[in-house]
């Protein structure tokens, strides 16, 4: 049956209101983005591992501190403020806002 019209549901149509709102409407109901990273990304990003696995079993084996507590949790999400140790080496999460360059200050 070719050319019958579609009748899944559009972006627009897809809620009572939907196509009264413009495409880039607010959805009151979306949790706010704030920067964050993964903790074993972050200790390689910052040189405080050389390899992502390296980071893995450091963190596995206790190694690795969040806030001043021992974090044995890989996936461990740090926002911007969060403080990470590992050997006596601490690090301040410092991330850009999504869509900024990091260089705004």
């Amino acid at each position: 049956m070719p050319n019958q019209p579609d009748d899944r549901p559009t972006p627009q149509t897809a809620r009572p209101g939907a196509a009264d709102e413009p495409p880039d409407a607010i959805d009151p109901w979306a949790q706010p983005r704030h920067p964050s990273i993964r903790l074993d990304q972050f200790l390689k990003w910052q040189g405080l591992c050389d390899t992502g696995g390296q980071a893995k079993i450091r963190i596995q084996y206790g190694e690795v501190m969040v806030n001043g507590e021992v974090e044995t949790r890989r996936g461990r999400t740090l926002y911007v403020g969060d403080c990470v140790e590992l050997e006596g080496r601490k690090v301040m999460v410092e991330l850009a806002e999504p869509g900024g360059t990091g260089n705004e200050g």
